[in-house]
């Protein structure tokens, strides 16, 4: 696998840690969180200016949908692996 995946599997998943962290401590709402995770992807989804198949957004919003899913595990106190949410996200789109 190219080395650059890794890294951004690690950093997907240190994000995922670093957003239940925010919520523990009371930083941002569980709400809060999901609008901006949300704000995030509708800007990425109404980028007019690229012009982008299908397969390259779906690869952009990946990192999001990720952290969205990590944040509702952490909600119900679960934790899963990155092959889960990658499962996950597969099935969502």
């Amino acid at each position: 696998m190219n080395t650059a995946n890794l890294q951004l599997k690690g950093l997907i998943m240190a994000m995922a840690a670093i957003c239940d962290a925010i919520v523990e401590k009371e930083l941002l709402t569980s709400g809060e969180l999901n609008a901006a995770l949300s704000k995030a992807t509708k800007a990425i989804e109404e980028d007019d200016d690229h012009e982008l198949s299908d397969a390259n957004r779906a690869a952009i919003l990946f990192p999001i949908r990720v952290l969205q899913l990590a944040e509702e595990a952490g909600r119900k106190g679960e934790r899963l692996t990155f092959s889960d949410y990658a499962k996950l996200v597969a099935k969502l789109t």
